[in-house]
């Protein structure tokens, strides 16, 4: 393509992209912008002749869209609507935790230690050490090295049903923990005793019923999170589509979105969806600063669609890759095995053996059905910046929406 006709395209691409109807509307009212409206105002007319239909612009110029113009022209920017324009300083859960961006990287057990929150709060998000896999002893290290690396935004998800979750709370308590994520249990044993002592409580549900209980009981926000999600599930196989606007309808306060999230088009759609912010697993379990051993990770990267499955809904259901102990399972329960028997097969350390130590045939390999989507570890810096990347692409395949 010669100089001329190279300039003439991109010309001609931008004034295409440029549409008042979804830029001033539709993205605003994602606040994504820097903002809250788009200071061009678009006159819109349709031509039609016998090659193609053709939209004629009455644009008038601000400094936004001869910026735009610059970047588009000289070949600096692939999306040149939006020009790095991303900002959530209005966004709801930004503004509870007091973070830049509205994405949460869950506490998931034997993968979030302090490395990974510290990581994924230096880059403005929240991150969350995981409770779950730790002695009261080790959560206080791990909280103490994270504040040791400057880190002032963080927190901690807590499991209720494990049994040492009353002496995880004093730990969180005692070392002034900011943030607090609750799962797996009844939301009202610690959430006023935690609020009382200045800290933000997130209770993360998978279904309306134990939302409204969250929110009887005081809570500052939701986690609601679909069936795709790994690890340790709800019974109702409800989706993240279909879960999301449902708990929208029923909840005031900031909602988070979590399952099947793992790109920037994903954290769109949950936001369109409803969701204030996302919270992001398994995407996060496979980056260099996750904990979880190298074999685990390379199993994640060579999964396939169908290669998670949510099992174990006589005890407590979860998702994890198929390898030996999961047909082992299985096949017990074909044989009408009893809720004793399965635990028996299940025993203990299961999820350790198989995402610390790497055991892929009888550890328990607990990740998302988003797994057949990864295929590389990145930092965390750069899978961020990757996210928020494909968050700007999503929000220009949107303008191929026509509006009158």
């Amino acid at each position: 393509m010669n100089p001329y006709a190279d300039f003439t395209f991109k010309l001609n691409f931008l004034f295409r992209s440029v549409k008042i109807h979804f830029s001033a509307v539709t993205v605003s009212k994602l606040g994504l912008l820097r903002t809250k409206k788009m200071p061009i105002e678009l006159g819109q007319r349709k031509l039609q002749n016998q090659k193609a239909n053709c939209t004629c612009l009455n644009a008038a110029f601000s400094p936004l869209l001869i910026f735009c113009t610059v970047n588009c022209l000289l070949g600096l920017q692939a999306t040149p609507l939006y020009c790095n324009m991303l900002n959530f300083q209005e966004n709801s859960v930004c503004k509870l935790f007091g973070i830049k961006l509205p994405i949460v990287q869950g506490g998931m057990v034997w993968v979030s230690g302090w490395k990974l929150a510290a990581a994924v709060s230096a880059q403005g998000g929240l991150g969350l050490i995981g409770a779950g896999s730790m002695y009261p002893e080790l959560l206080e290290t791990h909280i103490q090295k994270c504040k040791a690396a400057g880190i002032e935004k963080f927190g901690v998800n807590l499991p209720l049903l494990y049994p040492h979750a009353e002496a995880h709370v004093e730990v969180i308590i005692r070392n002034r923990v900011p943030v607090v994520f609750t799962s797996a249990g009844n939301p009202a044993l610690y959430t006023q005793r935690l609020k009382a002592e200045g800290i933000t409580v997130v209770h993360v549900i998978a279904n309306e019923k134990f939302a409204l209980k969250a929110l009887d009981a005081g809570v500052d926000a939701l986690v609601a999170e679909g069936f795709e999600a790994g690890g340790h599930n709800g019974k109702e196989e409800t989706t993240t589509l279909v879960l999301i606007p449902q708990i929208r309808k029923i909840c005031p306060v900031p909602l988070l979105a979590a399952g099947g999230i793992a790109s920037g088009q994903s954290m769109l759609a949950a936001l369109a969806l409803g969701a204030d912010g996302v919270q992001i697993g398994s995407a996060f379990a496979v980056c260099e600063e996750s904990s979880a051993h190298t074999n685990y990770k390379e199993a994640v990267f060579q999964s396939k669609e169908g290669d998670t499955q949510l099992t174990l809904k006589e005890l407590t259901p979860v998702r994890m890759l198929k390898n030996e102990l999961f047909n082992q399972l299985e096949q017990a329960k074909q044989n009408g095995a009893s809720k004793e028997e399965l635990k028996a097969i299940l025993g203990k350390g299961r999820a350790r053996k198989g995402i610390l130590e790497g055991d892929l045939q009888e550890g328990e390999l607990e990740i998302g059905q988003v797994a057949m989507q990864l295929k590389n570890s990145l930092s965390v810096e750069a899978y961020i910046k990757k996210l928020l990347q494909e968050v700007e692409e999503g929000l220009f395949n949107l303008n191929k929406i026509q509006t009158t």
